[in-house]
């Protein structure tokens, strides 16, 4: 296979990611015409490391995984090494790993950024929350199509997921399209839980 045929490959892979949102329900939020609103700022050094994906407006990239969780690491160049893992269907099958590059946009106080899954794509996206000791991050993506809700530990209180959900509904999403990423197998088939 020829360095064309390979990056023809490639791009239509990233045209099937970016454009895999089509068909995407109307939002009955009254706020989803208003803009999004990244967090005022984030400590990037405290931002670093794993986070658990919680939940998120499932999507092809990351339908169908349980256990999963991503590991942001800065680079020496001042980029970010993003990692994706999880595995699909089923906790007995093996971890997987995505790979992105990311990188601050400037002036957005390090809560705007662009991901790369390869040059030249890329996309933006938002940190619209953090909470004061770093255990809950808010993830958006302008026009709302996607969305995740992560947290430093595989599980959370429903209490607290909930209080998440309320802060996305400000923000103007449709909470009700966020499902719960199983993070243990007893999670696996109960309301509210994404399904295989």
């Amino acid at each position: 296979m020829n360095h064309r045929s390979i990056f023809s490959g490639l791009c239509m892979a990233a045209c099937a990611l970016l454009c895999g949102c089509a068909g995407t329900p109307s939002n009955p939020n009254p706020r989803a015409d208003a803009s999004l609103a990244p967090a005022p700022a984030v400590d990037l050094p405290r931002f670093m490391g794993r986070w658990y994906v919680i939940a998120n407006i499932p999507y092809f990239a990351e339908a169908g995984y349980v256990g999963s969780y991503v590991e942001y690491a800065l680079r020496p160049d001042g980029d970010i090494d993003d990692l994706y893992f999880g595995r699909k269907m089923s906790f007995d099958k093996p971890l997987e790993q995505k790979t992105l590059k990311d990188s601050v946009v400037p002036g957005s106080n390090n809560a705007e950024w662009r991901s790369s899954p390869f040059w030249p794509v890329s996309f933006s996206y938002l940190i619209l929350y953090v909470d004061p000791a770093y255990q809950y991050a808010l993830i958006g993506y302008p026009g709302r199509k996607w969305g995740w809700v992560f947290a430093r530990s595989p599980q959370i209180s429903d209490a607290d997921y909930q209080q998440l959900l309320a802060q996305l509904d400000r923000q103007g999403y449709d909470s009700s399209r966020f499902q719960r990423v199983p993070q243990s197998i007893e999670q696996l088939g109960l309301p509210g839980f994404q399904t295989q």
